[in-house]
């Protein structure tokens, strides 16, 4: 046999020591160069590989199980199916009666996703279709149905009040429409086509005279007629054929924002010094004017709880009254519900919604009014979830961006008064015409871009936001979650637990020095270390290579101790939840495994029982604190001046489907993080440290966010009362 080349006989005997070493749990050097393998060695070794081995067989085991788990949990929960179909000859007979035809159907309707104020009034833009086809008798706008019985609008908001609201009942109550009613009824057959129609031509008269006052007056250039019929045709013809919506190639940053981003060094300094200036742009609706210029997060109203002023309800979120246009995202939907919170006679929404396949994406479409409602569905990579609640409502002089825990569901709004959430809330105004062009978007401007334009929403709506003032965001982050693996260049940046450290970082607010991590969430996953290790470098500001590393570090035992040690996670006890008003039967999106629990990985010692500070209900809140308190704390913290923690909100639980996991690519060499789900949040700095008067660190979020839950917080026990919930107890 040929002898092996100079210096093979070295790296082998290296090798052989170091994995003999490691078997035995012995350090490296301990055993010589060259030292003989033992039999028995040699059998441990090997017996220790095929343990590593049937480790590993088990966890891919479990990843499938778990895979499987979530698909059918999916597939149980409610979908949204918008059916609206079945009130069909009750809206015919009513028309009968009332000698009202119903409108047709039109086989082209083009969507205005934007809603631009210059385009939506252009008497070329026929957004109200009056024609009917002379081949459909039924009506445009399907009707919408609760136990068989049709809902109509003028049921639902009679004299710009909801009748059915009722501080008395713990549950919203529907009154079916009276067979005396005039007209067609139901979401688009009560509405007077022909009366809204010639109310638009008329706005567009008096806008177009008084901007003709004003140019004359200011010495502008007044736009020739050809101008505007050139326009005009040119919409026309996107009308007769609309063009199918296509994806547009995510790059980050964005290409198109990249050219007007300040420098590095001028955002961290400003987000430094907490700069809320407006960078000299003109809004066509002074901030001052407006609800929340500056954010802010509230809890969700719940029926029976007195009002402090650190709560909303959904009308106020929504302002039906004035709302233009809707984005609205959800996981689980009650159609007839939330179609009782809009107008849709003046309110256009585009749906964000989870179809698990083209079948589906077809019947859902095909049971909406198309001049009305428009959905988004977003990839789901086989694997997904469409968990973001993220909502954009557009009025005419302002955009409110809605960021809640919450779904569109009533008992999630408190309306069932057992569940509360919480929500962040900013208005950002329109910018004035001559600041449209120089607009530049912040870095919270750019990642919710990035966020909409993956989920595959229209392209006119993502350009739109560069109509509208992002200043006010600046010491904000958005932080989401984008389903399925993001990798190529550093976009595995840009999703997951690797997105909220380069968001905490960009920010300022990462730390070197331990800090304070308190998780609450409303469901858990099969947590271990790992996730609890990447959540927590995460949130002191690490982009997720620091967790990654980690991994096979001899030291990881001690990490993982360190982690949990400053980390503490918050779910409901068995006993908090059947004390609740409503007991285990309004805990069901509160979901947790007893197998999960039990498995030896599972990281016991940091979870705390959830106890809302409303006595008797349940939070389905997903909130991070984050004290910088180690850091921050002593003599010097005055002159630090910087943020003493932060909080992010959104609808992240802790699990691996909703933060990912890092890996690297065995074939391009290239991190990559996958996640499951569909996710959103918001940073928000805290106040600067000081002395809270024992309250440990606690009162640096008083101006941030109404505390949701009592302080401190029992740990969980494995057994007993005390104990987490589990949804397999629900009874």
């Amino acid at each position: 046999m040929a002898s092996p080349p100079n210096g093979m006989e070295d790296e082998e005997d290296e090798a052989i020591r170091i994995a003999l070493a490691l078997s035995l749990g012995e350090d490296p050097d301990a055993l010589p160069l060259g030292t003989p393998p033992r039999p028995s060695d040699l059998e441990r070794a090997r017996e220790a590989r095929e343990r590593a081995q049937e480790r590993q067989r088990i966890r891919i085991r479990d990843q499938a199980r778990d895979l499987e788990l979530d698909r059918r949990e999916r597939s149980a929960q409610p979908r949204p199916v918008f059916d609206y179909q079945s009130a069909y000859e009750r809206v015919l007979n009513r028309s009968a009666s009332s000698g009202t035809p119903p409108a047709g159907k039109k086989d082209k309707v083009t969507f205005d996703l934007t809603l631009d104020d210059d385009d939506d009034d252009d008497e070329h833009t026929n957004v109200l279709p009056v024609a009917a086809s002379a081949h459909s008798t039924k009506p445009q706008g399907p009707i919408p149905v609760k136990d068989g019985k049709a809902l109509e609008l003028n049921g639902i908001h009679e004299g710009g009040k909801d009748r059915h609201q009722n501080t008395s009942s713990s549950q919203p109550t529907w009154t079916p429409p009276s067979s005396s009613s005039a007209g067609i009824g139901g979401l688009l057959g009560g509405l007077d086509r022909r009366k809204m129609e010639e109310e638009r031509l008329a706005r567009l008269k008096k806008r177009k005279a008084s901007e003709l006052t004003e140019d004359h007056q200011e010495g502008k250039k007044v736009p020739t007629p050809t101008t505007d019929q050139q326009r005009g045709s040119t919409e026309a013809s996107d009308l007769s054929n609309p063009r199918p919506l296509q994806r547009r190639k995510l790059d980050w940053p964005p290409s198109d924002f990249v050219a007007s981003l300040p420098s590095s060094s001028g955002q961290t300094s400003s987000r430094s010094s907490y700069s809320t200036s407006n960078t000299g742009r003109t809004s066509s609706a002074k901030a001052g004017s407006l609800p929340f210029p500056r954010g802010v997060v509230k809890k969700t109203w719940c029926r029976s709880q007195a009002r402090l002023g650190d709560d909303i309800k959904i009308e106020e979120v929504f302002q039906k009254d004035k709302l233009r246009l809707a984005v609205l995202s959800s996981f689980q939907w009650d159609d007839e519900w939330l179609i009782s919170k809009l107008d849709m006679s003046h309110t256009r929404v585009v749906l964000v919604a989870f179809a698990a396949d083209d079948a589906q994406k077809e019947e859902m479409e095909s049971n909406v009014p198309r001049d009305r409602i428009r959905f988004c569905f977003p990839p789901m990579k086989s694997i997904g979830a469409m968990h973001s609640k993220l909502q954009l409502l557009k009025y005419d002089d302002y955009i409110r961006i809605v960021v809640p825990t919450g779904n569109l569901v009533p008992y999630d709004w408190g309306e069932t008064g057992v569940m509360e959430n919480m929500v962040f809330i900013i208005d950002l105004p329109k910018l004035s015409n001559e600041d449209k062009e120089k607009a530049t978007l912040t870095t919270f401007g750019q990642d919710l871009s990035y966020f909409l334009i993956a989920q595959g929403l229209d392209d006119k709506l993502v350009d739109s936001l560069k109509n509208y003032d992002f200043s006010e965001t600046e010491r904000y982050g958005f932080v989401h979650s984008i389903c399925g693996s993001q990798g190529s260049g550093d976009a595995w940046k840009q999703s997951g637990y690797c997105a909220l450290g380069r968001v905490v970082k960009g920010l300022a607010l990462g730390s070197e020095a331990p800090v304070e991590v308190d998780f609450v969430c409303a469901s858990l996953g099969a947590l271990n270390d790992s996730l609890l290790n990447a959540i927590y470098y995460a949130c002191q500001g690490d982009d997720g290579l620091k967790e990654f590393h980690s991994r096979t570090t001899k030291s990881k035992g001690k990490l993982d101790r360190i982690v949990r040690s400053h980390m503490r996670v918050y779910f409901p006890s068995r006993e908090t939840v059947e004390r609740s008003r409503g007991g285990p039967n309004a805990a069901g999106t509160i979901c947790f495994q007893s197998r999960w629990f039990q498995a030896p990985t599972f990281p016991t010692d940091v979870m705390r029982d959830c106890t809302s500070t409303r006595p008797g209900i349940l939070m389905h809140s997903k909130i991070i604190f984050v004290r910088l308190r180690n850091e921050r704390s002593g003599p010097s913290a005055s002159q630090v001046g910087g943020p003493g923690g932060f909080i992010y909100v959104g609808s992240a639980n802790l699990s691996e489907s909703a933060w990912g996991r890092l890996v690297k690519d065995r074939n391009s060499g290239e991190f990559k993080v996958t996640c499951r789900n569909w996710e959103c949040g918001v940073i928000l700095p805290a106040d600067s440290y000081r002395d809270d008067n024992g309250r440990d660190g606690w009162s640096v979020f008083d101006k941030i966010i109404p505390i949701p839950m009592e302080q401190p917080a029992a740990p969980l026990a494995e057994d007993g009362p005390r104990r987490p919930w589990f949804l397999q107890e629900r009874r």
